[in-house]
């Protein structure tokens, strides 16, 4: 009877220890999520509006083309449209939002010259300018997203040109070079315009996708055997500059670092090296969670379950590999922090961290 009585009342404790409604934690575990949606148009009945509205939303990730669909347009098809679209998304949502694109330059480019917009070059070519050079040209580009709405690039790529053969990042041209110093160098850059424009930097993708020889959108990829500590210098240069808004996760496996779980997924990843053995203080993005490398391995539950866990403070999934349900996943979230498998205090932490974008 006593032992009862005592299981009795640490579960009482436990259960009342939140001062969270059911509404306040789903509307923070909204906070936490990153979408992509169909319209290039929106308007108050819109799908996405209703959901940044009921579900708190954090934001939204805009495509130009749909992935399966390259003829189709999805987010972006002139400026005068994209314009009318942003605006739009921050008139009608109750609270402000993320408003993301993935404009790097070169053949990572959303804002595309056959729509109207500015041609800018790959992170290589710019490298390959001198510094003032760098900031004109990205002075631009910041520009140029400021004033069609956007206030978030996922840019700038801090990768190491590390692997000839990789396609994803040198191949595309996505790397400032492959000395730690020169792409600090010219990320640095990259994120000092976009703040003068009010535009938030992602660096991405840690703790490298340089050396990876495959693409994280297709499948499982291995770095165990290719992937150097190098590949963290930026990263570690950067932070020192205490100016990081954000840092992007990729989907790379290293039994090196995590004998389970790639690098999105992992705690040693996320929180025991980029966390505390880096000192990074700001919002930890997870790259898109729909991608290959992560959905045909794990389910939605165990994915959002190990992301939030290992330190993932906002979870993207663009809509553009799989067509992801809001309230599904806020409900499987929120049963997992009621149930205790996901810690509360994640939930709480990576609000707060969020909140801080916008001071």
């Amino acid at each position: 009877m006593k032992l009862l009585f005592i299981i009795f009342i640490f579960l009482h404790v436990t259960l009342s220890a939140s001062s969270l409604s059911e509404n306040e934690l789903k509307k923070m575990i909204g906070q936490m999520l990153v979408v992509g949606f169909p319209d290039s148009h929106v308007d108050k009945n819109s799908q996405i509006i209703q959901n940044i509205n009921s579900y708190n939303l954090g934001g939204v990730i805009l495509f130009d083309r749909f992935y399966n669909e390259r003829e189709k347009t999805k987010n972006i098809s002139s400026p005068q449209q994209l314009q009318a679209l942003t605006a739009s998304l921050k008139k009608l949502s109750n609270h402000s939002i993320l408003i993301s694109v993935d404009q790097e330059g070169g053949k990572v480019a959303r804002l595309k010259p056959k729509y109207g917009f500015k041609e800018f070059a790959s992170a290589k070519v710019v490298a390959e300018s001198s510094l003032d050079e760098a900031h004109t040209t990205y002075k631009d580009m910041s520009r140029m997203l400021h004033i069609n709405g956007i206030n978030c690039n996922f840019a700038p790529v801090v990768d190491l040109e590390v692997n000839p053969k990789n396609k994803v990042i040198v191949g595309l041209e996505r790397s400032f070079g492959k000395s730690s110093d020169k792409v600090s160098q010219y990320a640095k850059v990259l994120i000092q315009e976009q703040k003068k424009q009010g535009v938030l930097s992602v660096l991405k993708h840690f703790p490298g996708h340089g050396s990876s020889l495959g693409d994280s959108h297709l499948g499982f990829v291995d770095v165990t055997n290719t992937w150097s500590k190098e590949e963290l210098e930026p990263y570690k240069k950067l932070i020192k500059t205490n100016s990081i808004d954000m840092i992007m996760t990729a989907h790379v496996f290293n039994s090196k670092l995590d004998e389970q779980f790639p690098a999105t997924l992992s705690f040693n990843v996320n929180t025991l090296m980029l966390r505390e053995d880096l000192g990074y203080e700001g919002v930890i993005i997870s790259d898109d969670l729909q991608m290959s490398a992560i959905s045909k391995h794990y389910s939605l539950e165990r994915t959002v379950t190990l992301a939030i866990n290992s330190g993932v403070n906002i979870l993207l999934f663009g809509n553009q590999l799989g067509s992801l349900n809001t309230k599904e996943v806020i409900e499987i979230i929120y049963k997992q922090v009621k149930s205790g498998v996901i810690l509360e205090k994640n939930i709480i932490d990576s609000n707060k961290r969020i909140k801080k974008l916008y001071e």
